[in-house]
């Protein structure tokens, strides 16, 4: 009887680890990709790795995805899995904020240096990167975006400032396209009348103007969708807004719902300076750029939401639960929404092997990317043990790990994440739900869904091999479903719109057995499309309105067994 138990746990735990091989259906933001280390010459005594300003364009039914000086690209088949692309020739390593565009039998990238000078560059074969440069430069141009419409007459936009604004051009694309066109501009940040391209973390500064970067056009029914980032990218506030116009050079009208993408709550905020392309089913996905700034401001990571365009026209990026377990783009009719798998780690005990000063172990598990454990040795001695406190259904895993002092460079081979993640009921017997000791990828935000639910009360993380000096987790994030109640609907909430007509102040009632709130807001009450994770408080000073807008707001509570009822709309004029 011993050995037929002992045959059938170990049956178990070779099925869980089978289920890493498996196609995932879900993803995770912040994605998951092999993030370069940065090089910027006025701070080499920092080392970072970064991802930013992604420009996703589809080739011949694939992906390639252009990211800031990353020394290369990466590839993917389904928007979900990536990898990366080390070219034959390639120019301006310092390349920052790349565009891309499908041309006929090329993709076209536009690459730059930080002076300002831009190239148009181009291959058939983007797999082996044999590019080639045109002979016209354009220069002065900031955050460029190549555009080409329906009928081939091509177009480039660019601005990155807190002065100037957006602005076009006309390209000859029968001269390698060479300007054939006079510089008009387009549209500037106007932050007295809409409250989130304000500048600073919650857009609190009062003094310094937001920047006004990365145009990415988009087409769709005839309507050409110009979406732009601001206030800045170090900020949670960080987001895209929209213009649309019936000509790619305007006259553009700010469209009422705005910003499009925008996601200050949650574990990891910012949610601007991307890119929107048509997916898997053709649906769109918009890419965007999500802060981290631990170690530098220009610290950050890769997030992608799916987009819509409703019956209004309106263009609009679902960032609901924008940083918990989504579908797939491979998935059909689920439109990347919420896969409604809880968070079941949200501030719950933790016990690790050694810790250093300043580093708590507490910090794996308090939804706040920037801060984290520090393990005293990087070897294979280490572990952490998270308590659920009661058993629950444990679907995917996401372990966030972060650089300390790893003073690395560049792009740099053979980086790999080694770990096994074990399970238990009683915290005595133990039994492997995923094991990735011979994984040879460089993995710093790496997700795991399993194939099928496992019942476990504590997750425990066995270190075998980080690429980086030091073992530092900024979060480890189990999700699932618990066995206990969701939250009632929230009670006591009110608005009120202050005397700076940009700003609203949410309160309601705290209530008991709940992790968090949802604050959803939009310019009808069937249009809700924004959303701010709030955790441990029970107001909330929004300040990303237009002064010039009617409202509507609801509030839901959430914790590991559900979310609440949304409350009634209320509506604020």
């Amino acid at each position: 009887m011993k050995r037929t138990v002992i045959f059938l746990f170990l049956m178990l735990s070779m099925t869980i680890i089978f289920a890493q091989t498996m196609r995932m259906d879900t993803y995770c933001n912040p994605l998951n990709v092999d993030y370069t280390y940065m090089i910027y010459n006025a701070h080499k005594d920092i080392s970072y790795r970064s991802g930013a300003d992604p420009a996703v364009v589809e080739f011949k039914g694939e992906y390639y995805m252009f990211v800031t000086r990353s020394h290369g690209y990466w590839h993917s088949t389904d928007l979900q899995n990536w990898n990366f692309i080390q070219p034959e020739i390639w120019y301006f390593e310092g390349s920052n904020a790349p565009a891309a565009h499908n041309y006929r039998d090329s993709v076209l990238y536009v690459a730059g240096n930080p002076s300002g000078s831009m190239s148009i560059l181009y291959t058939d074969n983007p797999k082996k990167g044999d590019w080639k440069a045109t002979p016209s430069i354009l220069n002065g141009l900031q955050d460029p975006d190549l555009f080409i419409d329906d009928d081939g007459q091509a177009y480039m936009f660019w601005g990155s400032s807190n002065k100037f604004p957006i602005r076009g051009r006309k390209l000859d694309k029968n001269q390698r396209f060479i300007a054939s066109g006079d510089i008009v501009e387009l549209f500037n940040l106007d932050a007295q009348k809409h409250g989130w391209e304000r500048f600073g973390e919650n857009h609190s500064d009062t003094v310094l103007a937001g920047y006004i970067e990365g145009p990415w056009l988009t087409k769709h029914m005839d309507k050409y969708y110009m979406q732009y980032a601001a206030p800045g990218t170090e900020f949670n506030v960080y987001g895209d807004g929209v213009y649309t116009a019936d000509h790619p050079l305007g006259p553009y009208s700010y469209q009422q719902h705005n910003p499009i993408s925008y996601k200050p709550g949650g574990y990891m905020n910012g949610a601007g300076h991307g890119s929107t392309t048509r997916g898997p089913g053709g649906n769109y996905w918009h890419f965007a750029t999500m802060d981290y700034s631990v170690n530098m401001n220009w610290e950050r990571r890769l997030c992608m939401f799916p987009t819509f365009f409703d019956r209004d026209g309106i263009m609009y990026t679902d960032t609901y639960f924008g940083d918990y377990p989504r579908y797939a783009p491979s998935v059909p009719d689920k439109d990347g929404r919420f896969r409604g798998w809880m968070l079941l780690s949200y501030n719950k005990p933790v016990t690790v092997s050694s810790s250093r000063n300043g580093f708590s172990k507490a910090n794996i598990t308090d939804e706040i990317a920037k801060s984290s454990w520090l393990a005293e040795t990087n070897d294979s001695t280490q572990w952490l043990i998270v308590d659920l406190e009661r058993a629950s259904d444990m679907y995917a895993i996401q372990i966030n790990y972060a650089d300390y002092k790893s003073k690395m460079y560049g792009r740099i081979a053979g980086l790999r994440h080694r770990y096994t993640i074990e399970g238990s009921l009683d915290g005595e017997e133990w039994f492997t739900i995923v094991d990735k000791r011979g994984n040879f990828k460089d993995t710093p935000n790496d997700y795991v869904e399993l194939e099928r639910p496992v019942s476990t009360r504590y997750v425990r993380y066995n270190n075998i091999e980080v690429p980086t000096p030091h073992l530092a987790i900024s979060e480890i994030r189990v999700f699932g479903r618990g066995t206990g109640k969701k939250p009632a609907k929230v009670k006591g909430f009110e608005l009120q719109r202050l005397a700076d007509r940009r700003d609203v102040r949410i309160f309601w009632d705290k209530q008991s057995n709940v992790q968090g709130y949802n604050v959803r807001w939009g310019i009808a009450p069937d249009k809700l499309y924004s959303s701010w994770m709030v955790y441990g408080a029970n107001e909330l000073q929004l300040k990303a309105l237009s002064a010039d807008q009617e409202y509507y707001f609801a509030i839901e509570a959430f914790n590991e067994n559900g979310i609440s009822a949304l409350t009634k709309t209320v509506k604020v004029d």
